[in-house]
């Protein structure tokens, strides 16, 4: 029986997707809308840390960020809860790193080159559509076919995937499947996940054996930290219901219901904010158990007395 750490925690996944360049490109080839004639090739990395414009604003670490030869830059968030401002913590640094581009004085505008934004999601964002690969783009709302180039994005909702919806693209197929199956203990992994020399690799570091003590501390808080926020999640949503069920009994409305609903989840925030503050998280790291901001998550420290 080996036990497998899952690639979707912040440890595992930057060590796989930031440390080895054929495997990031492999990831990104593979899941980002490339034409064949735009697959990466090569591919160097650059500094996660975006610095904001604003002095008061926290920095944005992104799981990994990184060029090719052509000059495309890729950045990559894992993200195990869905916020509302993810959308734009995604736009914001996609600015950041499209307005950093360097030109010569002798060049103009057109020289800038595209920024490509992928999230893999461990949550639902979107439960209008069983849509699991959500493809978004600049376009003219009455023609399409005419697109403002450069900035991409692709968000992914990985307990929406199914393994039959992308028949045509194997790696895809392999690369979420390898995101979704990987954890825990298993005494057989399937066949196919051996017989492919990249995700194969990605397993060998997937290994409880391959961490030293301390990270593999580091992943059990991880790992605490997101058990309590799905607990949390779980009684406040309850807690919501209770409250706007008795709510709008009482007056009739289903306004209840959603003030419930609002209740329970700034309660949760508060309580994993707390919790994770008291484990030893960065706000960076914070955040990106919570899906809240920077921000948010100081706001919530100083409401408590913390200061940071």
């Amino acid at each position: 029986m080996t036990r497998y750490l899952d690639p979707r925690s912040d440890l595992v996944f930057k060590r796989i997707f930031g440390e080895n360049k054929d495997l990031a490109m492999s990831f990104l080839n593979a899941l980002l809308p490339l034409r064949p004639d735009q697959q990466i090739v090569e591919l160097q990395y650059l500094n996660a840390e975006l610095v904001p414009v604003a002095p008061d604003m926290r920095n944005s670490i992104v799981d990994v960020r990184c060029t090719d030869n052509r000059g495309w830059q890729f950045f990559v968030e894992m993200q195990m809860f869905w916020s509302a401002g993810f959308f734009k913590r995604m736009l914001f640094n996609a600015s950041k790193v499209y307005t950093r581009q360097k030109i010569s004085k002798s060049s103009d505008f057109s020289m800038l080159k595209p920024v490509f934004g992928l999230a893999i999601l461990n949550d639902i964002f979107d439960k209008t559509t069983d849509d699991f690969y959500h493809h978004f783009e600049f376009i003219n709302r009455k023609n399409q076919d005419e697109k403002i180039q450069d900035m991409e994005f692709v968000f992914v909702e990985l307990p929406k995937f199914v393994p039959a919806t992308l028949t045509e693209k194997k790696m895809a197929v392999l690369w979420l499947r390898f995101l979704n199956e990987t954890e825990g203990e298993h005494e057989k992994l399937p066949p196919e996940f051996f017989e492919n020399e990249e995700i194969s690799r990605a397993l060998r570091m997937c290994r409880e054996g391959a961490f030293t003590k301390q990270q593999l501390e580091h992943y059990e808080r991880f790992e605490d930290a997101v058990l309590t926020y799905n607990t949390l999640m779980a009684d406040s949503k309850t807690k919501g219901l209770e409250i706007g069920r008795a709510e709008g009994r009482a007056e009739g409305r289903a306004e209840g219901i959603v003030e419930g609903r609002v209740e329970g989840i700034a309660e949760r925030n508060t309580e994993l904010v707390l919790n994770c503050f008291s484990k030893g998280y960065a706000v960076e790291q914070i955040a990106d158990i919570s899906g809240l901001s920077d921000v948010e998550v100081i706001q919530i420290l100083n409401q408590n007395g913390i200061t940071i």
